[in-house]
């Protein structure tokens, strides 16, 4: 049912891809070009494809995006090589059922280094295979595009690959791939490892997310790990003012244009019976 052997095939794959970001230092390997490349790809993998899609879209369903454009962001999340679609979100999904407890595939209580990158390669019971994750996530598994998704999204890495290196060259590989890959990779790990240790608790949750600003300003906003595990279906996690959210903002912007609808959000009761005395510390 669930994953409990050593992932060899996941630590020789990190190890390449933290390899192959190495020869980034080598002067032989930049391009300005290829630097604005990984800006780009950093922003659509990332910010759109795993914030936005993959999360508050696809997991949670805080939004419904326009059929079209919700297939265009899951392609992009899924070139964030974090998994496909519907391992990600069967992932999370099983993350909020059990959050810090067990069954969680990243229990913040067995270490930071743990829940930052040892979950996806060490032997991990709780890591949800193929079985688990369509009875975690049916909603996708039904449609035959997350399911293309599911089969080929490796493959779509090395396709985005081979066409970078076609029309840029080894610094749009280097730079497009293997750098934008580790970026995006850290900071989003720090939504599991940071933001269940650094930071303020500002609602009663019953496990052990933090808000640290400095994951979400890294994040698109997803640092705001205690709204969230508070209100795990709401569109916006920076809830106070000075909680910058830049998904938030694309949500929004996207709105505006119609592209997006039922927006969920909590309301200010649902936060005051939620809100916690506890002061901010660790940030």
């Amino acid at each position: 049912m669930f994953r409990k052997k050593y992932n060899f095939s996941v630590n020789v794959g990190l190890i390449a891809i933290h390899v192959g970001a190495i020869l980034a230092l080598f002067h032989a390997f930049f391009s300005w070009s290829g630097l604005a490349v990984a800006f780009v790809l950093w922003w659509f993998t990332g910010a759109f494809g795993v914030a936005l899609c993959f999360h508050r879209a696809l997991t949670h369903r805080s939004i419904i995006l326009w059929k079209p454009l919700e297939y265009a962001a899951a392609l992009c999340g899924t070139l964030a090589l974090q998994g496909d679609p519907i391992e990600w979100v069967a992932t999370h999904r099983l993350h909020h059922a059990h959050a810090d407890d067990e069954g969680d595939p990243h229990d913040a209580h067995r270490g930071l280094w743990w829940t930052h990158v040892d979950w996806l390669y060490m032997p991990n019971k709780n890591r949800p295979n193929d079985e688990e994750q369509e009875r975690q996530a049916p909603d996708l598994w039904a449609q035959p595009f997350y399911r293309l998704l599911h089969h080929r999204s490796f493959l779509l890495q090395l396709l985005l690959a081979a066409l970078l290196f076609a029309v840029g060259g080894m610094s749009w590989l280097v730079w497009g791939v293997f750098v934008r890959l580790v970026f995006v990779y850290h900071v989003t790990w720090f939504v599991n490892s940071a933001a269940h240790k650094f930071g303020y608790r500002t609602y009663k949750t019953g496990d052990l997310s933090t808000n640290c600003w400095w994951v979400a300003l890294l994040t698109w906003g997803e640092g705001w790990h205690n709204n969230h595990h508070a209100f795990p279906f709401s569109a916006r996690h920076g809830l106070r003012w000075f909680e910058f959210d830049p998904t938030w903002i694309q949500i929004k912007f996207l709105r505006a244009l119609r592209l997006v609808r039922n927006v969920r959000l909590p309301s200010h009761a649902m936060q005051q019976r939620l809100a916690s005395r506890a002061q901010p510390d660790h940030m």
